[in-house]
């Protein structure tokens, strides 16, 4: 599979997941300046997390307008692979690829930490490789991590299964109904604040962050 990985001014998570991709996982990956309007040859394009444009105005909310991201728009809409990972998660939203915003943690300060997460529907690309109903741990590092969205929003996302992964027992930013990740409708755009690529090899302790990008590559 043939992975773009997209730099922002601020993107800070790129080394680290395209590391998983090229030496763990041993995929094809490239970079993809913000720029770019040329992913051709992409099957999977990842939005990794950091600090895209200081995270001034808002998260996410200036990433939105730079010129790649209506190239990720188009291939989501044409069916193709698209990941956010923390800061990629707020941007996608801020494209409205997915629903929902991510608003400042309850607490109001910066969590860097591991938590525990529920997999709640394995019967997606991005989950297949996990148990239904497995508990995982992942590191989260956010200041803007709490899930908000409208009923309406949150009805759907339940009630399709669209909700993947859920922080259990314990919620650490006030995310609503704990949410840590979810997918679009058509199933091939996921968005979710934990850090898989930070938790992908054994040299580092945990490997549940490795099975989220096994699932997209069978």
């Amino acid at each position: 599979m043939n992975f773009g990985i997209v730099l922002f001014p601020g993107t800070n998570c790129d080394r680290d997941t395209f590391h998983v991709l090229k030496n763990i996982l041993r995929q094809k990956v490239r970079y993809l300046w913000h720029k770019e309007t040329d992913l051709s040859g992409v099957d999977c394009i990842i939005l990794p997390g950091g600090f895209s444009y200081g995270d001034y105005l808002r998260t996410g909310a200036i990433a939105r307008f730079s010129p790649i991201m209506k190239e990720v728009v188009r291939h989501a809409r044409g069916g193709g692979l698209v990941l956010g990972i923390c800061n990629g998660f707020q941007i996608l939203c801020e494209v409205e690829l997915l629903p929902g915003v991510l608003m400042r943690n309850a607490n109001l300060q910066f969590i860097c930490e591991t938590v525990s997460l529920k997999v709640e529907n394995t019967n997606a690309r991005f989950t297949q490789s996990y148990l239904p109903g497995s508990i995982v741990w992942m590191p989260i590092a956010h200041g803007d991590g709490n899930y908000f969205a409208d009923e309406e929003s949150l009805q759907r996302l339940e009630g399709e299964g669209r909700v993947l992964l859920r922080y259990a027992p314990i919620n650490p930013n006030g995310a609503m109904h704990d949410i840590a990740g979810i997918m679009n409708e058509q199933g091939n755009v996921m968005g979710l604040m934990p850090h898989p690529e930070r938790c992908s090899e054994g040299l580092l302790g945990n490997e549940d962050g490795r099975r989220l990008f096994e699932s997209i590559i069978n």
